[in-house]
């Protein structure tokens, strides 16, 4: 069996994530990451910055105390202050480390600390000795390392080992570098500075130039045996390193890189999701791993390809990160082939002669919107086939609002096998929260709601929005969409249409028993 070198996964989306512009978290809410975080497999965890406030050091203490099994890092400037803070808040924690900083680049040394270089050196060096008293591990970063000279950078180096300090990060802030340079600036640092084959390296990198992952693969290369990540990517300006992207680049091209890490990589898309809600960050489209789109096809070539042999475009299984499926998404590039899969999946197989019914239907609709719902493929199925095949049908929705009480929601809801129907009523804090609540209790328990994401897809008076809904059914996660100038009415569709893909997903024996369920 080949060995490969571990690689140290650091997350620091508590720390520098959140200092993201448009993100935020309140610090009583940070220990939900943090728990999510240790599930992942992190490594090492960066709470926040303890001495910026009451709340902060609360919140690094708390996670401290109650993530015995994970590495806690106290971020720390060179100030005595920065460190006995940190030094305070960390005290509980099974395993922790000091994290010390302080810039390296000439013109931070001129602008912003006014400091010189010898000046810088005899800070650190008083600094790391300070901390060495408290804690045994003590990671020091050189920020702006990128920028700096080669020399001094090798110089302050040598004089914080020389102090204790075990672990050297030399940080591209700016997102400044290029790959190459990387490799050679750590390359250069473990040969030259005395002492420097002692220690370990990490690498924290920026996304300024979108060369944060590549940069730290090649950090990686140099002898990094550490990486600094965020989950989502998020953080200042244009981010830092991605977390599912750094880590899945591992993954996938280990028989190149020779390195693995101990993240769960299942837990990858819950962990995304569970910060793009805390932190009120949303997640782009594209964004690789993680992204809506980032597992869709809607070319027909592809989607041809993807059907016969998921490897002709597809690298990575999405099951293994968390992600229910690939999905191939139905729109005007669509081919045939991809229509009668997705029909198939719904166990509806037309004739020849109702297949090009439904094909030349489809496309009219795709021609005039980008994306044709699994919910409204089967009704132009049972349109062309004169067949209602939907379990569930969303009759009526009628939401009474006002400003002085709570929102009612009424649902009427037909169950297709007997073609009987009932209304259903709820309240809740907006019309949103009243209907999800009233269709619950006309959908089996056994499909639970799991989340609801909403999309703007125009502006304007009559500006559309797409409605996504998630179920998870006997352990597996089906979505539902549906677009509309309504988007009250579109998240009820999108529940109904989750629900009724598990529903004949399930199979001809579940859809039997279906109806003696719930309406009787």
């Amino acid at each position: 069996m080949e060995n490969y070198k571990k690689i140290q996964i650091f997350d620091t989306t508590l720390r520098d994530g959140e200092q993201s512009p448009g993100a935020s978290i309140a610090p009583e809410r940070k220990i939900v990451i943090a728990r999510q975080l240790a599930k992942l497999g992190i490594d090492v965890i960066e709470p926040g910055f303890a001495v910026s406030s009451a709340g902060e050091f609360a919140a690094v203490q708390q996670i401290s105390r109650e993530l015995q099994q994970v590495e806690i890092a106290g971020f720390a400037r060179a100030v005595k202050g920065d460190i006995d803070a940190a030094v305070q808040a960390t005290a509980d924690a099974a395993r922790r480390r000091l994290h010390l900083f302080i810039s390296s680049s000439d013109i931070h040394l001129s602008h912003q600390l006014r400091k010189s270089r010898e000046e810088v050196i005899r800070i650190a060096r008083d600094m790391v000795a300070y901390g060495k008293q408290f804690v045994d591990e003590i990671e020091f970063s050189a920020m702006d390392s990128t920028r700096s000279g080669r020399d001094f950078v090798i110089q302050l180096v040598e004089a914080v080992i020389e102090e204790g300090a075990t672990i050297i990060n030399l940080p591209d802030t700016l997102g400044y570098a290029m790959p190459n340079e990387v490799i050679e600036l750590f390359q250069a640092v473990r040969k030259e500075a005395r002492g420097g084959n002692k220690v370990r390296y990490s690498a924290h990198c920026h996304n300024d130039l979108g060369m944060a992952v590549a940069n730290s693969l090649a950090a990686i290369q140099g002898g990094a045996t550490q990486i600094e990540v965020t989950v989502n990517g998020i953080g200042e300006r244009a981010g830092n390193c991605s977390l599912e992207e750094l880590v899945m680049a591992i993954e996938t091209r280990r028989d190149y890189l020779k390195a693995e890490t101990n993240v769960q990589i299942d837990q990858i898309y819950e962990t995304s999701r569970i910060v793009s809600r805390t932190m009120n960050f949303p997640i782009a489209y594209n964004k690789p791993i993680v992204g809506r789109n980032a597992f869709q096809h809607e070319s027909g070539i592809h989607q041809d390809g993807l059907l016969k042999n998921r490897n002709t475009y597809e690298i990575m299984d999405p099951e293994a990160m968390g992600i229910s499926r690939s999905m191939i998404v139905l729109g005007k590039h669509s081919g045939s082939h991809a229509i009668k899969h997705r029909l198939a999946d719904f166990g509806i197989e037309p004739t020849e002669e109702q297949f090009k019914a439904i094909y030349t239907r489809f496309k009219e609709v795709a021609d005039g919107q980008k994306i044709v719902t699994d919910n409204e493929l089967i009704r132009i199925a049972g349109d062309m086939t004169r067949t209602q095949l939907d379990p569930l049908v969303l009759v009526d929705l009628l939401v009474h609002a006002g400003t002085q009480r709570a929102r009612t929601a009424t649902v009427t809801v037909r169950e297709n096998q007997d073609g009987r129907e009932e209304s259903y009523t709820a309240m809740g804090e907006g019309p949103l929260e009243a209907v999800i609540l009233a269709l619950k209790q006309a959908i089996p328990a056994e499909a639970e709601f799991e989340d609801l994401e909403l999309h703007s897809l125009s502006t304007g008076e009559d500006a559309f929005g797409e409605a996504v809904v998630s179920v998870l059914y006997g352990g597996e996660r089906f979505r539902g969409s549906s677009v509309h100038n309504d988007i009250i009415l579109a998240a009820a569709q999108a529940y109904v249409s989750a629900c009724n893909q598990a529903f004949m997903s399930a199979g001809a024996a579940q859809r039997e028993n279906h109806g003696s369920r719930k309406i009787n």
